[in-house]
């Protein structure tokens, strides 16, 4: 059910938008697993699902198709940001998506001021959390530049292998884009290898390779490729609660932990 969380201010929440417009990047499953560690950590978190495939709001035991107010309503102007807030089972609060997220993509083109939606959306609640995690669709569109609007860093998961540079070089061009044009404050917190498997050469030559390809910080560590990540959202929960002693789960952890630290 629908709850209002109680306002609590503070100096506003860390925005953090995990995008990368490749599929199959595990970056959902990074949203999830992130937003679950900084909870555990006491961090007051909000995930923000702004993809139409909805596959955030089901991997967290959320059905999409019974979702009364969604990110769509939201962005449209149907809908307050905390009428659509729900509290997933990791702790976490969660503002859902339905296929429907696919026509307002459409309906915003023709708004003006069309990027700064999330933004201006959000601000009911921003002092409400410390942390806001945007899942971004697999796309450059105009909901993409919605989260780097809102955002104060993005975070790129990237598959360790060769073929999932493709694109990365497009999002970091649209990062600075972004900067120049519509977020001055927007920082790259870095890249994030996913699906990897230190057993193989290639997967080690292409973490070795991304500092100095892209020139951004790379997160440590690697997450290694594991079936407990597909094996979580049949259960609707993270992977931090399906399956807490695997090597996936400490590698979110520790991620998480890196990144707080910085933040702190």
């Amino acid at each position: 059910m629908p709850r209002t969380p109680s306002r609590t201010p503070n100096h506003g929440p860390h925005v953090l938008a995990v995008a990368n417009q490749k599929g199959g990047v595990a970056k959902t499953t990074t949203v999830a697993a992130l937003g679950a560690a900084f909870t555990e950590a006491g961090r007051r978190v909000l995930l923000v699902d702004l993809d139409a495939q909805a596959c955030l709001t089901f991997s967290l035991g959320i059905d999409p198709e019974a979702v009364e107010v969604a990110v769509d309503d939201v962005l449209l102007g149907r809908a307050s940001a905390p009428e659509a807030v729900l509290t997933t089972e990791d702790g976490m609060d969660l503002i859902p998506s339905t296929i429907e997220l696919a026509g307002a993509d459409a309906q915003l083109l023709a708004r003006p001021a069309r990027e700064f939606v999330l933004r201006s959306a959000l601000e009911p609640i921003r002092d409400d959390y410390d942390i806001v995690l945007v899942d971004c669709s697999p796309s450059l569109g105009v909901l993409t530049l919605n989260a780097l609007t809102a955002a104060g860093e993005v975070l790129i998961p990237l598959q360790c292998e060769m073929l999932s540079h493709r694109g990365v070089g497009q999002l970091l061009d649209t990062v600075a884009d972004v900067r120049k044009i519509l977020n001055p404050d927007l920082q790259v917190l870095g890249m994030l290898p996913t699906m990897f498997d230190g057993r193989t050469t290639h997967a080690r030559a292409v973490l070795a390779d991304l500092p100095e390809r892209y020139g951004v910080p790379v997160l440590s560590p690697p997450i290694p490729k594991s079936v407990r990540f597909a094996e979580a959202p049949a259960v609707g929960r993270s992977i931090l609660a399906s399956a807490r002693g695997s090597k996936g789960a400490a590698a979110y952890r520790e991620v998480a932990a890196a990144v707080l630290a910085g933040w702190d």
